[in-house]
C-alpha cells in the first residue's frame, strides 16, 4: 500500500495506552530479529494490545511474519525518512486493538510484502497457509503497468470480490487506509485530496457496512480536514471553546448513575464526545450549540434484559424525548450494530442523547467485524454442509455488490455505479410472499426488488402486489413490506377479499380494484391476444422485456445495469409507439330491451341501467328520465345520489319471474396470448351468451374488458365471476359500479 509521511496532526491514540514512537520502532527493525526464543521488541505493543483480546494468542507466528516483513522491507523508507516497517506495524497494532484474531495480524504485517518487495504469495502460502496468502493477495494492488488509468477501480474490484468470501480483506483494507490518511501531510496537496475522496466515496461507507465505526469515524475526521479545511478550523475551534467550560454532561451523567444505582442496576455511564464531522453537522442542523449536543451518554450494562430496564428507569425518573427513541437491539442494522437509542431532557431543557447497550454490542459496534476474531471458524468443528463461507456481517448490500459488479465490465462504469451504490447508507428489510426476505437499499422500488429476487428473469416482469395490494412497479417500498413480483407467464388470481355472495356482488374485489387501475407493467403496445402471423392468423408469444420507463424507477446499481443491458440487446423495443388513448373498439351483438322488473308507473318503458346492470336479487330503484321511460339502478349505485340531489323522486321497482337477467361484468388482465378465447370459453361453459364484448387497446400490458352477457338464471353469477378470475393472466373481474372512463 502506498506509504506517507506522519501528519502533525494526527489524533492521539486511545487513552490509557502508551504512545508509540514509530520512528524508534523502525529503526529498532533495522538491528535485526530478535532471538528465536522471544517476540522481536518492535511488536510488543501489538502482542499486548492481541493478548489483551485473546490472552490464549499464540504469539510465535506474528514473530515469524515481523521477521519476514521487516527482511523483505529492509532499506525502503517512507517520504517522511521512517523505514517502511513502521507502516505494516502501525496497520496491525490498530487491527490488534480492535481485536482481531492471530490470522488477521499475521496477514497484516505481510499486507505489503507482495505488493512491494520480492516476496511471492507462493513463499507467503507455503510459510502461513492458505488463509494468510488469501488475505494477503486480496489487499495487493494491481499493477498500473499493466492496467493503466483502470488499475484503481479493478484494484477495488479485485479487494470486494475477495471480501465477499472473506471479510477480513476489508478489514486489513480499512486499517491500512487509515494509517495512510494519518501520514498523508507531506504529500502534495492535490494527491492528499485525490486520496481524501476515494476514502470519502469508498472507504468510509464500507467502514460503515462493516460495522468498524472506530475507523469510520477517524477516516471521517481526517478527509473533513482535507477536503474541508476551513469548517474543520472552525469546528475545531467550536470545540476547544466548549473543552475550557468544562463538560456540561456531567451533572446529567451524575443523575443517571444514581437512578440506576437507587434502581439495582449495574451500569457503567460514561460520556463520548462527538468527533468532528459529527459537530459540524450538527451545528449546521440546529444552528447555536448547547453544551449537551458535543457528546451523548454511553450505558453499558452486562444483559439484554438490562437494557431495557436502564430505558425504564430512564423515562419513568426523566422526561423522556419520544420521538428519539431508537430499538436496534430488537431490529439491529444492517451492519451488526445494536443498541437502544433515547433521548431525555435535562434540568435546563437541553436535550440529552443516550445509547444503552451491553458491553459486548459495544465492542461490536465500535470493531464491527474486526470484533468477531475469525468469523469462519467451523462451529464444534464442523464446517458448513455445502462448502461455501456464510456471510458472518448478514448484509444483503455485499451480494448484492457482488452479482451487480460482474455485469459492469467497463472499469468506468464499474466506479462510478460503485461510489453511487455506497452513497445509499440506509437499508431496508421486505419480505417475499413465499416467505424468503430481500435486503434492499432505503429508496429502493418494485423494479429492485424484481431484479434482486429473479435476475435477468425480472425482465418479464409485468406487475406487483405491495402487502395484498397491487402497486406500481415504481412503489418505493419501505422497511417490512411484503412484496409478490407477478411474471408475464404466472398465474395471477386477484385476492378473495370476500364472498360474491348469493346476489353476485362484487364488493368483494373493490378494494383490488383501485389499485388494479394503478397497475404499471413493462410490455408497450402488445396484442391481449399474442402477437399474430400475418400470414397464418396464429398466435406467437412475446417475450416481455422492460421499458425504458423502468431505468427511472430503478435504485440498485443490479437493476439498471440489467434494464440497460436488456435495452441494449433490443433496440427496437425503444422504437415501439405508446399505445393510444383507451377507445372501445367494439364487437356488438343485437340488444334485447326486455327488463326482468315491474314499475308503479302504467305502460311506462323499462330499461336496466348500463352504468350498474342490477341482476335479481340486487336491492333496485328507478327514476323517471326523459321522455317517460323508468331507469333501473342498483340501490348502491352512485347515479342513485347525483338523482336524488337533483330531487328527482324515485319509482318502486320490484324484480319479475323471469330467471334470466342481463349484467356487464369488467375483466382486467395481464396481456397474454389466447387470453380473450380463454375468457369467451369461460363464459360459454357457464351458459352465458354474449350481448356485447369491448376489448381496449392494451395499456402497458394492461387489458380492459368489458362484456354485457344474458345469464339464464342470476344465481350462476358468482360462480361465473370466479371462473373468469381463475384465468391465468386475469387479476379482477367486477361488475359494473359506473360507466367505464374512455
Amino acid at each position: 500500500m502506498s506509504a506517507e509521511a506522519t501528519s502533525p496532526g494526527a489524533r492521539s491514540r486511545r487513552r490509557g495506552r502508551t504512545s508509540i514512537d514509530l520512528r524508534r520502532l523502525g529503526r529498532a527493525a533495522l538491528l535485526g530479529p530478535a532471538s528465536r526464543d522471544r517476540l522481536p521488541d518492535a511488536i510488543g505493543h501489538v502482542a499486548d494490545a492481541h493478548r489483551a483480546h485473546h490472552p490464549d494468542a499464540d504469539l510465535l507466528v506474528l514473530g515469524k511474519a515481523y521477521v519476514l516483513a521487516e527482511m523483505s522491507h529492509r532499506g525502503q523508507f517512507r517520504k517522511s525518512g521512517e523505514p517502511y516497517i513502521t507502516h505494516p506495524l502501525a496497520v496491525t497494532l490498530i487491527l490488534a486493538e480492535l481485536g482481531a484474531e492471530t490470522t488477521t495480524l499475521t496477514a497484516s504485517l505481510l499486507h505489503d510484502t507482495v505488493e512491494d518487495t520480492d516476496v511471492t504469495l507462493d513463499q507467503v502460502r507455503a510459510e502461513f497457509g492458505d488463509e494468510v496468502c488469501y488475505l494477503v493477495d486480496g489487499v495487493t494492488k494491481l499493477e498500473k503497468v499493466d492496467y493503466g488509468a483502470a488499475a484503481e477501480p479493478e484494484t477495488f474490484r479485485k479487494m470486494l470480490v475477495a471480501t465477499g468470501n472473506d471479510v477480513r480483506v476489508m478489514s486489513i483494507k480499512l486499517a491500512d487506509r487509515l494509517h495512510n490518511m494519518r501520514t498523508l501531510g507531506v504529500m502534495r496537496p492535490e494527491k492528499q485530496e485525490r486520496i481524501a475522496k476515494v476514502t470519502h466515496d469508498v472507504l468510509i461507507p464500507l467502514a460503515e457496512r462493516l460495522g468498524v465505526q472506530a475507523l469510520k469515524t477517524e477516516l471521517e475526521d481526517l478527509v473533513f480536514a482535507i477536503l474541508q479545511p476551513q469548517e474543520y478550523e472552525r469546528t475545531r475551534t467550536v470545540i476547544a471553546d466548549v473543552a475550557t467550560t468544562g463538560p456540561s454532561l456531567d451533572p446529567v451523567a451524575e443523575d443517571v448513575r444514581r437512578t440506576l444505582r437507587e434502581a439495582g442496576i449495574t451500569a457503567e455511564v460514561v460520556i463520548r464526545p462527538r468527533h468532528f464531522l459529527s459537530v459540524h453537522r450538527a451545528r449546521l442542523k440546529r444552528g447555536e450549540m448547547r453544551g449537551t449536543d458535543f457528546g451523548r451518554l454511553l450505558v453499558l450494562v452486562g444483559e439484554d434484559a438490562d437494557c431495557y430496564a436502564v430505558l425504564g428507569e430512564l423515562h419513568t425518573c426523566f422526561t423522556p424525548v419520544i420521538s428519539e427513541f431508537k430499538d436496534f437491539i430488537a431490529a439491529p442494522k444492517y451492519n451488526l450494530y445494536q443498541s437502544l437509542h433515547t433521548a431525555v431532557a435535562g434540568p435546563d431543557g437541553a436535550v440529552v442523547e443516550v445509547l444503552i447497550r451491553t458491553h459486548q454490542m459495544h465492542k461490536v459496534a465500535e470493531a464491527g467485524v474486526v470484533a468477531l476474531g475469525n468469523p469462519y471458524a467451523p462451529v464444534d468443528g464442523a464446517e458448513p454442509a455445502d462448502g461455501e463461507r456464510a456471510d458472518p456481517t448478514r448484509p444483503g448490500w455485499l451480494s448484492r455488490l457482488l452479482e451487480w459488479q460482474e455485469s459492469a465490465t467497463d472499469p468506468d462504469t464499474f466506479w462510478t455505479t460503485l461510489r453511487a451504490d455506497l452513497a445509499e447508507d440506509r437499508e431496508i428489510s421486505v419480505f417475499l410472499a413465499d416467505g424468503g426476505m430481500l435486503g434492499l437499499p432505503a429508496g429502493a422500488t418494485c423494479v429492485d426488488a424484481a431484479y434482486a429476487q429473479h435476475g435477468d428473469g425480472a425482465h418479464g416482469c409485468i406487475g406487483a402486489r405491495v402487502n395484498g395490494r397491487l402497486a406500481t412497479l415504481s412503489t418505493v417500498l419501505v422497511d417490512g413490506d411484503t412484496v409478490q413480483l407477478l411474471l408475464a407467464h404466472s398465474p395471477v388470481q386477484a385476492p378473495r377479499n370476500g364472498p360474491e355472495g348469493d346476489r353476485g356482488d362484487s364488493t368483494g374485489s373493490a378494494g383490488d380494484s383501485k389499485g388494479a387501475e394503478d397497475i404499471h407493467v413493462g410490455r408497450r403496445g402488445a396484442d391481449p391476444e399474442g402477437t399474430r402471423d400475418p400470414a397464418h392468423g396464429q398466435p406467437q408469444d412475446t417475450a416481455p422485456g422492460p421499458s425504458p420507463e423502468w431505468l427511472d424507477h430503478a435504485r440498485t446499481p443490479a437493476a439498471r445495469i440489467a434494464i440497460a443491458g436488456w435495452l441494449a440487446a433490443n433496440p427496437e423495443s425503444l422504437g415501439v409507439p405508446a399505445a393510444p388513448p383507451r377507445t372501445p373498439g367494439a364487437v356488438t351483438a343485437g340488444r334485447r330491451g326486455v327488463a326482468n322488473v315491474v314499475v308503479d308507473v302504467p305502460e311506462a318503458t323499462v330499461r336496466l341501467a348500463g352504468c350498474c346492470t342490477p341482476v335479481p336479487p340486487d336491492a333496485v330503484t328507478g327514476f323517471t328520465v326523459r321522455g317517460g321511460a323508468v331507469t333501473v339502478h342498483r340501490a348502491e349505485c352512485p347515479a342513485v345520489g347525483r338523482m336524488t340531489a337533483l330531487g328527482r323522486p324515485p319509482v318502486a321497482v320490484s324484480w319479475g319471474d323471469e330467471p334470466e337477467c342481463r349484467v356487464t361484468l369488467y375483466a382486467e388482465s395481464f396481456g397474454r396470448p389466447r387470453l380473450l378465447a380463454d375468457l369467451t370459453e369461460v363464459i360459454a361453459t357457464a351458459g352465458a351468451a354474449i350481448v356485447s364484448a369491448n376489448v381496449e387497446p392494451p395499456s402497458e400490458q394492461r387489458v380492459r374488458h368489458t362484456y354485457t352477457l344474458q345469464l339464464p338464471d342470476a344465481a350462476g353469477l358468482p360462480g361465473l365471476m370466479r371462473a373468469m378470475r381463475d384465468v391465468p393472466g386475469v387479476f379482477d373481474v367486477r361488475r359494473a359500479q359506473h360507466e367505464p372512463a374512455p
